[in-house]
């Protein structure tokens, strides 16, 4: 079939994206589901830096590629051996696929399958097949999804089904954002109630991981960032404390108001500087955690004797440490209840055609969470 779809031809065009327009809005042709796969109509799309983190070059893949991993649809047709999913009913798409059966899989680390990573860095789909070309010729997925486009076919362990009483553009935020900052907090973190952590980088998937914390019921919620109507909105959102990270004696600062350092310190910046920073404010016995993708070319030095004469913990956090079939529909309901504004974070909605003016708020700075959303 053919489809309407955002490809990336080129990395590393430089901003504003609005005139150089690395995202081209082009008809490609899409493959039905093959065994094991669906074919999903889209109902919105988010934007992430992880996309960013691949059109600006950080984070290289094969072009041309359709972007897109964070999104919600609604099932158009399952394929053969598809049992469990039906037209109409409503998914929310998962950037790692996972096989189930891989040593990482079987220890319940789904995040961390393997052949879905293999997959992912090559474009294709889990198992190695591929759906999408134009004019004869290959488009890559990307991670298993390629979201910014009116439909996509992926693999049924790229989907965990959802409930239809979620409106869409909610869920379409849970596949990456709130999976992945929530599931920092409640997952690798271990974020107690009564305790203390700090949130440092307030883009959609930090301030995710602020909401979290507040509905884990941490009592010191400290919000770190550069931009002041960020902090202004964590401070809304349930921060208890808010610093500006250009602040010459943060550090100080911090560790004086919580008496020695923060117990969690969740790092969501992307960058070497911020991990540092998440180190230097975890207090003794404290755990810093980091869900930021730099640059793979960035290295990071620690005082190593801190591990063990402070019994320190560092930790990497991907899609939240979490399991998608389990964390999703527990997330979904708290915010059901009223106990995750997951809402709250989406700031601006767009049609396809306006997607890379929606990249350059992203990477200034000026959007939380934006949404592509689909007729």
């Amino acid at each position: 079939m053919k489809i309407k779809a955002a490809v990336l031809e080129e990395i590393g065009l430089e901003r504003p994206y609005a005139k150089t327009l690395p995202l081209k809005i082009q008809e490609v042709d899409l493959a039905g589901p093959g065994p094991g796969e669906v074919l999903v109509k889209m109902a919105v799309a988010g934007l992430c830096h992880s996309d960013l983190s691949v059109i600006d070059g950080n984070r290289p893949r094969p072009v041309p590629m359709v972007l897109g991993h964070e999104a919600s649809g609604i099932v158009e047709e399952a394929g053969e051996y598809v049992e469990d999913l039906k037209r109409g009913d409503h998914v929310v798409f998962v950037f790692v696929p996972s096989c189930g059966h891989c040593a990482p899989c079987s220890e319940g680390r789904p995040a961390l399958c393997e052949p879905g990573a293999v997959s992912n860095g090559h474009g294709d789909l889990l198992g190695g097949v591929s759906r999408l070309s134009r004019n004869g010729e290959r488009v890559f997925h990307h991670v298993g999804v390629s979201s910014f486009a009116e439909y996509a076919t992926v693999s049924r362990r790229s989907l965990v089904k959802v409930d239809r009483d979620v409106p869409l553009d909610i869920a379409g935020l849970i596949g990456c954002a709130v999976l992945t900052g929530t599931g920092a907090v409640f997952n690798t973190g271990d974020v107690k109630p009564g305790g203390s952590t700090a949130v440092i980088g307030l883009g959609g998937v930090g301030l995710a991981a602020l909401i979290g914390a507040v509905a884990a019921g941490a009592e010191t919620i400290i919000a770190v960032d550069r931009l002041d109507s960020k902090l202004e909105f964590a401070r809304q959102l349930g921060a208890t404390h808010v610093f500006n990270s250009d602040d010459p004696d943060i550090v100080g600062k911090i560790r004086e108001t919580t008496k020695g350092g923060v117990e969690a310190a969740l790092e969501f910046a992307g960058s070497v500087k911020a991990l540092e920073f998440g180190y230097a404010i975890t207090r003794r016995g404290g755990t810093t955690v980091t869900a930021g993708l730099p640059n793979p070319k960035a290295m990071l030095s620690l005082p190593a004797v801190s591990l063990v004469a402070e019994e320190r913990t560092l930790k990497g956090s991907y899609i939240g440490s979490g399991v998608p079939s389990r964390d999703i529909p527990r997330f979904l309901g708290l915010y059901k209840r009223g106990k995750l504004p997951v809402d709250r974070l989406l700031t601006h909605r767009m049609k396809l055609e306006d997607i890379n003016e929606g990249f350059d708020r992203l990477a200034d700075g000026s959007a939380v969470r934006q949404i592509v959303e689909f007729p």
